[in-house]
């Protein structure tokens, strides 16, 4: 459970209250098991809180997030048939209870690949203590809010590199060094996804297109941790050749064609409080510039770990800056902050 408060000013300069978000976030169940035999395995997990329900986007309330099978050939090679998040950027696989800032980026927001319904394969392997990862899906493209889908799919593939061994109990995938590794470690990933006659905005997210698209997304992401140090880069780039689509009414609805960049760097002290600061912004190309604009977010949080990210109290100030203007009097501009309280087991 995610209880959250977010205050929103006017603008940059006007720091009188525009906006309240006062709400409960998130609210899951997860149930994990095997039927016959540990080889064959399950994962559920619902979603109760209407944000995570993609009510906005499909006009109905979907609860499940996660309903997948997975069989085990080896401890190094499994397979998985059912619906779960894709192999995309490593923010996104990240579980939202494994954050160290309240919400993900603008980056992943606007960039990332989310959950879908196919057929993925995980193999990892150890060579002389360097790790590697291997991650791939083939999915309907279509997202977890459809019955039915056109001929099209989505190819997702991602490769991993950790060459110097593995971090504490999977902390490449759990953001800051709650774990203080007692030596620097470090994971590197490529991926790229393409769907191909997406019907919606971003994929596997976003509004109902008005005509089907090809597109491409392009990940690269780092993490590196040392001594309750952590930094996390992340580079998005989605590709379609023409994104913007319209209706007879003359209504668009397009693609976000561009780039995107998020950095976060943190530090976690010996009683577990936490100081992080993110930088991130995303750009529209040519395609789109005159729909979307450059928007940049600095941000800086502070956390108190009472049990490692299952109970924790999240608190960040951020300013919200448009077409690259850091200037206060840039009407487009805003401040912001949030302050959230995670219960979790």
């Amino acid at each position: 459970m995610q209880s959250r408060l977010g205050l929103y000013t006017n603008s940059a300069s006007n720091l009188g209250i525009d906006q309240i978000e006062a709400r409960i976030r998130r609210l899951r169940m997860r149930i994990d098991g095997f039927i016959i035999t540990p080889k064959l395995s399950y994962s559920i997990q619902l979603s109760f809180a209407r944000a995570d329900t993609d009510f906005e986007n499909s006009g109905f309330v979907n609860i499940v997030r996660d309903a997948v099978l997975f069989y085990n050939f080896t401890p190094k090679f499994y397979l998985s048939f059912g619906q779960n998040k894709l192999p995309g950027n490593r923010q996104r696989v990240n579980s939202s209870g494994q954050l160290q800032f309240a919400d993900r980026s603008i980056v992943n927001s606007t960039f990332n690949v989310d959950r879908d319904f196919g057929i993925k394969l995980y193999y990892k392997e150890e060579i002389e203590k360097v790790g590697l990862n291997l991650k791939g899906a083939i999915s309907t493209g279509e997202g977890r809010s459809v019955n039915f889908t056109n001929n099209g799919l989505a190819y997702t593939g991602r490769i991993e590199l950790l060459p110097f061994g593995k971090f504490k109990n999977e902390g490449d995938y759990s953001e800051g060094d709650l774990e203080r590794e007692s030596k620097p470690i470090l994971s590197v990933a490529g991926g790229y996804s393409y769907n191909h006659k997406g019907q919606r905005t971003g994929g596997q997210l976003g509004k109902e297109l008005y005509a089907e698209r090809n597109f491409g997304t392009l990940i690269f992401d780092l993490v590196l941790k040392y001594n309750g140090w952590a930094y996390y880069a992340e580079y998005m780039d989605r590709r379609a050749n023409n994104p913007i689509t319209t209706n007879e009414l003359g209504s668009i609805r397009f693609i976000y064609d561009g780039k995107g960049v998020n950095q976060q760097l943190s530090y976690v002290f010996k009683r577990n409080y936490e100081i992080a600061a993110r930088y991130s912004f995303i750009q529209p190309n040519k395609s789109i510039v005159g729909l979307e604009s450059k928007t940049d977010i600095v941000e800086l949080g502070a956390t108190k770990y009472f049990n490692k990210h299952r109970v924790k109290a999240q608190w960040s100030v951020f300013y919200n800056v448009k077409d690259g203007n850091y200037a206060i009097n840039n009407n487009l501009n805003h401040w912001g902050t949030m302050f959230q309280v995670e219960l979790g087991i």
